[in-house]
């Protein structure tokens, strides 16, 4: 390679490297107005927005308190088996959930000694 070559082909290198830093220079400025253009377009959709309220206009709990939620033991609510010659079963017949509310209410408790889940199956307690 003659220097002539050599020194041509450093300007070709050095000329589109600096088209490359100036397009890298526009991408950031058109980064940045875009940037600029959201946030002000934010602060005007803030401006349009009604006022917060104040901490006397916050929602106040109930004269008589929170409200709880109730809790209760639910079992299955099976479908009647229909009996040979029996008349079909009709949809208004059935019941709108497919549980009902238990006889026992009573909460079962986890005993030592037992599987660590209810009928999650293992060796029963007298073994």
């Amino acid at each position: 390679m003659t220097t002539a070559t050599a020194t041509a082909a450093y300007e070709l290198l050095a000329a589109s490297h600096a088209l490359k830093m100036t397009g890298a220079f526009l991408c950031g400025l058109v980064v940045a107005g875009a940037l600029i253009w959201a946030v002000r377009v934010g602060m005007r959709v803030m401006e349009r927005e009604s006022v917060r309220p104040r901490a006397d206009e916050q929602t106040k709990l109930p004269l008589t308190g929170p409200v709880r939620e109730e809790r209760e033991m639910r079992e299955p609510d099976e479908v009647p088996v229909m009996t040979d010659g029996g008349a079909r079963l009709m949809p208004y017949e059935l019941h709108h959930a497919s549980t009902r509310r238990g006889k026992d209410q009573q909460r079962r408790r986890w005993l030592p000694g037992s599987t660590g889940s209810f009928g999650g199956g293992g060796l029963p307690r007298g073994l």
